[in-house]
């Protein structure tokens, strides 16, 4: 089948060489015209047969607003469209709306595999009509792992479901990786352990904090065994925020995927002001060590 790829990125750019490897003929459009099949949208709709599917991966927001309000001024009807990027599930409605109102169908994919996703495959999680689904299914399948369908692609709902699956996942990612981390950094600390990397590397078989996660871990300990050539400065896209929002709304406890976000914020912080009125409290109360900012440091008597 054809498919349009708007947004040839990191991932979309991989996507649109899986797509082309199970044998369809995709036509990507993207403003760096190095990597571009087309010179613009409007071109890249013209090259399509009707009726047409249309992938936007491009960064979540107004970008992908944009894009969307385009292609529905640009496409037909009968036509679909499908947002494959990290947009909130809220959006996705809007989305929807605009384009049924010119008769074009959408759907919203959460998408996880990361760069490696070309080569193992993506887990796709989808929302939209099932009849939308269906017409789609032959590039799905070819996004998706190898093996059984269930176990990389799930029809999550109606509209929305598909971004809000994705929003959770990303959320338990955030859990997982802090919880790696603090393993590490204990593990680091302790004059016990003589050699950190060998440890988590034998965690990879037979036990049950095994995974891929651990296996990216480990990857990292190889080239990098202090884990000391990058700065501890944690960006969040947006979906562990996401997350957390959620769970207050739905008065759901996530403690962990909470503390996870937080943790990245603190990363984020030279000298942290919290916790330096922690410092000084500490001092006043019960005059326990402190160390002074600047060039000289110094302590406070301890009590206790």
């Amino acid at each position: 089948m054809q498919l349009g790829l708007v947004g040839l990125g990191k991932m979309g750019f991989n996507m649109r060489e899986r797509v082309r490897a199970a044998g369809h003929d995709v036509v990507g459009y993207d403003r760096d015209p190095g990597i571009s099949d087309s010179a613009s949208l409007a071109d890249l709709v013209d090259k399509l047969e009707a009726p047409r599917i249309v992938w936007v991966m491009v960064p979540s927001g107004e970008a992908t607003r944009q894009t969307v309000a385009e292609l529905g001024d640009l496409l037909s009807p009968g036509d679909l469209v499908i947002d494959g990027g990290n947009s909130r599930y809220t959006d996705d409605k809007i989305n929807a709306e605009l384009l049924a109102g010119k008769d074009v169908a959408y759907l919203d994919c959460g998408v996880s595999g990361g760069v490696w996703g070309k080569e193992n495959g993506y887990a796709l999680m989808v929302g939209g009509a099932a009849e939308d689904v269906e017409r789609a299914m032959p590039v799905f399948d070819a996004l998706r792992p190898e093996g059984p369908q269930a176990e990389g692609f799930a029809h999550a709902g109606p509209v929305g479901a598909g971004h809000y699956a994705k929003m959770i996942h990303n959320g338990i990612e955030y859990g997982l990786m802090q919880s790696y981390a603090e393993g590490f950094e204990l593990l680091d600390a302790a004059d016990l352990i003589e050699n950190v990397p060998a440890v988590i590397k034998a965690w990879q078989r037979g036990t049950v904090v095994r995974s891929w996660l651990l296996d990216l871990l480990v990857r990292a300990l190889d080239s990098d065994p202090e884990l000391d050539d990058l700065r501890g400065y944690v960006d969040d896209s947006g979906e562990g925020r996401w997350t957390v929002e959620e769970a207050i709304n739905l008065a759901v406890p996530a403690p962990v995927i909470a503390a996870a976000l937080f943790a990245r914020f603190r990363s984020r912080q030279e000298d942290s002001p919290a916790m330096r009125a922690v410092a000084s409290l500490r001092n006043q109360f019960g005059g326990h060590a402190v160390h002074q900012a600047g060039p000289s440091s110094g302590s406070g008597s301890t009590q206790g």
